[in-house]
């Protein structure tokens, strides 16, 4: 049997040569310097990455897959420098990148961006972020600078040749082991389950880079709600008369209200800072009421996700939180393609970055012309109402004008609700620079908690109203038919504070009176008032607006609209949980409305 050649550098002479003393120490010499460099930064690694996880679970689940990885790396290579080295330059430059990505493009690195960012197309956006640009061609080169002079300059120990019928009997134990305590560190039920199904927010936002892209993987993962073996598949789910296209269709615009619920829901809020017209149906208001949602405190992308597909992302298990990356690319049915079926375009008007959340994907998936991106038109974090206001006239002006005889469905979202609810009392403009809620409360804390959450919640909702009623406004003077509809994604969570809170919701909203917000339909042409719900689900929000609009339904939304009149606009509360399980069996076994993962 031939022995495995042992690579040694280029420089080294023979065994025989007078120089092969001096060229022995002056490899020891930088063997010794190379495993000395490799680990410091292996440990500089520990203490900057796994080490700095937000939670102790966390550090230590990072710590043991750092561990482990790294000793099936050594038992495979033999090679101690090159087994510290490119775990270190692996788990550093992960952190790295996550760091930037979450500076530049709002979230970090994640699982489902191996597919939807290395790709030849990612050159385009790293072209507009120089610093990302430099940071991938210094990791390009950096990696096989270090990682070639710590194969060549480190090799592996005589005794650890695989020549040796022992050295390979431990190196593949060894192997075996390390692989799995690695498996069962990075198994959702192993001993770090507690790291896993971690809210999505606090995912995208605490910054335990390592702990947040293992994870992913794991949360990603779809699963469908299986049928039960009694699921009655005789029940029809096909309109008796479905819509035709009307002749004259309407224009639809749809606003998501960033964290906005009524606050008269709110027991204590019955000042008049609480009435505000947003809330109030008026003569073109052809439905309202309460919206059950399926988030608190944030998500809002689940939201968006329920609104465009009429599905609600907790179905799904933890991918549900993944929607834009796990769900969007998979969903057969939508409402902009519904709308694009009858011949809308169909225009999405982000209010900030389009990399946040994969939603410039996730908004081409569900079927949108047209994606304008918050940041290209100047909004952001920090912009107002009024801000995206003045954005849609101009895109509704540059939209009719290019498109006179075209309907157009218009969807965007507002920021400024958005929390934390924090500004001091005495920056707001009266009277909101005062206290509204003294006495109310106990103990004090709290009191002043709410009232610097209520009143800086309070003023940006007056600002909402206004601006939706300059846009009905600027809807209804513009000669073209329309349909407005606003809503609230989800209720703020004021710290967890808002659970503090007594409100008052209707019973059909279910137990939990956090996932209540309000929805407003409104037409600038005349219609009869539609069925009244003491409490709509979010995910009948589209067949709603097809009914206002007038626009034929394909099979999916026949299927919701029967579904929202039989169990009375609730969904997951649905009395008739028979009922439940018919609709959700004909949606992903008859209809495919998931399609497989490609």
């Amino acid at each position: 049997m031939q022995p495995d050649p042992v690579i040694e550098a280029a420089d080294d002479p023979g065994p025989g040569s007078p120089d092969a003393p001096k060229a022995s120490a002056r490899n020891a010499g930088r063997q010794a310097l190379l495993r000395a460099f490799a680990l410091l930064a292996f440990v500089a690694m520990l203490a900057c990455v796994p080490l700095a996880e937000k939670l102790e679970l966390e550090k230590e689940f990072a710590l043991a897959v750092v561990c482990a990885s790294t000793l099936v790396l050594l038992f495979v290579t033999a090679r101690l420098s090159f087994a510290l080295l490119l775990v270190a330059l692996l788990v550093s430059t992960l952190a790295t990148a996550s760091m930037f990505k979450l500076e530049f493009l709002l979230t970090p690195v994640l699982a489902p961006d191996l597919e939807y960012y290395i790709n030849t197309q990612s050159l385009e956006w790293l072209g507009r972020y120089p610093i990302l640009l430099a940071f991938v061609v210094i990791t390009v080169g950096l990696v096989p600078l270090l990682l070639v002079p710590a194969w060549r300059w480190d090799p592996a120990p005589s005794a650890w040749h695989f020549r040796h019928g022992r050295a390979r009997l431990i190196r593949a134990i060894g192997t075996l082991g390390a692989a799995a305590v690695l498996a069962a560190c990075l198994s959702p039920r192993g001993p770090f389950s507690g790291a896993f199904n971690k809210p999505m927010w606090a995912t995208i936002t605490d910054r335990s880079y390592l702990t947040a892209f293992l994870a992913s993987f794991s949360d990603t993962e779809v699963r469908i709600p299986p049928s039960p073996p009694t699921v009655d598949t005789s029940i029809s789910w096909k309109l008796d008369a479905p819509l035709r296209a009307p002749q004259h269709r309407p224009d639809v615009v749809a606003v998501l209200e960033e964290s906005t619920f009524d606050p008269r829901m709110l027991d204590v809020c019955t000042i008049p800072q609480c009435k505000l017209s947003m809330f109030l149906p008026d003569a073109r208001t052809r439905a309202s009421g309460p919206l059950i949602v399926h988030t608190f405190g944030g998500g809002t992308w689940t939201s968006e996700f329920a609104l465009e597909t009429g599905l609600a992302d907790v179905l799904f298990g933890n991918a549900g939180l993944y929607a834009p990356y796990s769900l969007a690319p998979r969903v057969g049915h939508t409402l902009p393609r519904a709308f694009k079926a009858a011949g809308y375009r169909t225009i999405a008007v982000y209010s900030h970055s389009g990399e946040f959340l994969n939603a410039r994907n996730a908004y081409a998936n569900y079927g949108f012309d047209m994606f304008y991106d918050g940041t290209d038109l100047g909004l952001g974090w920090d912009s107002t109402d009024a801000d995206l206001l003045q954005v849609l006239r101009q895109i509704y002006s540059d939209e009719t004008e290019a498109h006179p005889d075209q309907p157009l469905f218009l969807f965007t979202l507002t920021l400024h609700q958005h929390g934390p609810h924090m500004t001091p009392l005495q920056e707001l403009p009266a009277p909101f620079d005062k206290p509204l809620f003294t006495g109310k409360f106990k103990p004090a804390d709290l009191d002043r908690w709410l009232n610097l959450n209520l009143g800086n919640y309070l003023h940006r909702a007056g600002l909402s109203s206004q601006m939706l009623e300059a846009l009905e406004s600027m809807l209804w003077s513009s000669g073209r038919e329309t349909v407005l509809m606003h809503f609230g994604d989800h209720q703020p969570s004021f710290d967890g504070a808002m659970h503090a809170i007594p409100k008052t919701v209707p019973k059909a909203a279910g137990p939990n009176a956090s996932r209540v917000t309000y929805f407003m339909l409104k037409t600038s042409f005349p219609m009869a008032r539609m069925r009244q719900y003491d409490a709509l689900d979010i995910v009948y929000l589209g067949s709603l607006l097809l009914d206002a609009a007038g626009v034929p339904k394909d099979a999916f939304y026949q299927a919701n609209t029967l579904l929202r009149e039989r169990c009375a606009g609730r969904y997951l509360t649905c009395k008739d949980s028979g009922m439940l399980a018919a609709y959700h069996d004909y949606l992903f076994n008859r209809l495919k409305d998931l399609r497989d993962e490609e």
